[in-house]
């Protein structure tokens, strides 16, 4: 009987953050990885997470389609996890959300290998943020060039090293008054390490062929809620302000080069006028999470694991939460 020894993954995005679960999920399995990013000399944190030969680096830059062949080569499942929040240069939305995600699927397609592509809950061809209508065209364009390709669409994705629980927490040290853009919008957030077992489990052959999965966790929440909830945790008082939608497009423009947790773009505010919630198609059609025999975590269980730096106190500091 062949063992997952005998099967070599190629993880496209492989050393960011919900890549680096997935390499790791998919190490504790047995499978051979191969790692395909721009910048392979950034992706050596990745080796511990498995024995000595099963993972290893390559480069491949998905505007590139040679680049994909080649990373894909002698492949036997391909995962796509590229995916950019701005655009910056050569990388915009369309390049590397939609054609990119293309590449991977030709590629994939011409090794006879199987795909898992992630996209977002929110694509939608015809939404006002290009984002959303990139993220639809890449997975358009996926199932026309294999159309036996998973799709997985994850809500908000937090966990240690977040783009947004971090983000509001680190926030919340040096602001008294936290300005959010959508108060009302839901979400539902799940958890990173919840999502890499779907594709894990996915590439184990657990998941229908075609199908598109919608991945939350177990709570919608308000953004306003959620960031709440990161103030609990951390122990931080701080105002909430409510910023209307028309305020807020006209300070990205402006926002949109402003650094690291400041950064805002027009598009991301398009993004936040919509909730970000499994369908209850989905739901009835088990295409989610507890459909792949997940049981997900919630985000008050997860975050104090790693929100406990940015107590006043640290760590150990005693909350009546």
């Amino acid at each position: 009987m062949a063992s997952n020894l005998d099967t070599l993954v190629t993880v496209f995005g492989g050393s960011g953050f919900l890549g680096r679960n997935v390499v790791r999920a998919l190490a504790k399995r047995d499978y051979r990885i191969r790692v395909a990013v721009r910048r392979p000399e950034l992706a050596g944190h990745l080796q511990p997470q498995g024995r000595v030969g099963q993972i290893h680096t390559v480069q491949a830059n998905l505007r590139y389609p040679a680049s994909v062949e080649a990373a894909m080569r002698d492949s036997h499942v391909a995962i796509n996890l590229v995916g950019i929040l701005a655009e910056g240069g050569a990388q915009t939305f369309d390049a590397v959300q939609a054609a990119g995600a293309e590449a991977v699927a030709r590629a994939a397609a011409a090794a006879g290998a199987q795909m898992v592509h992630v996209s977002a809950i929110g694509a939608d061809a015809n939404s006002a943020s290009r984002y959303a209508r990139a993220k639809a065209a890449g997975e358009t364009a996926v199932l026309a060039a294999l159309p036996s390709a998973i799709i997985m669409r994850p809500s908000m994705l937090f966990g240690p090293e977040d783009q947004f629980t971090n983000r509001f927490a680190a926030l919340a040290r040096m602001l008294p008054v936290l300005p959010l853009v959508g108060c009302e919008t839901r979400m539902q957030p799940v958890y990173v390490g919840d999502v890499a077992t779907a594709i894990a489990n996915a590439v184990d052959g657990k998941a229908r062929p075609g199908a598109t999965y919608e991945l939350g966790g177990p709570e919608v929440l308000s953004f306003r809620e959620i960031v709440q909830t990161i103030l609990d945790i951390t122990d931080r008082k701080r105002t909430l302000l409510c910023v209307p939608f028309g305020l807020a497009k006209l300070q990205a423009v402006f926002q949109q080069f402003a650094p690291g947790a400041l950064k805002l773009t027009p598009d991301q505010v398009e993004l936040l006028r919509h909730d970000v919630v499994v369908s209850d198609a989905a739901k009835a059609a088990g295409l989610t999470l507890e459909g792949l025999g997940i049981t997900p975590d919630s985000l008050e269980a997860i975050a104090p694991q790693y929100l406990w730096r940015f107590r006043p106190q640290g760590q150990f500091q005693r909350l009546n939460v």
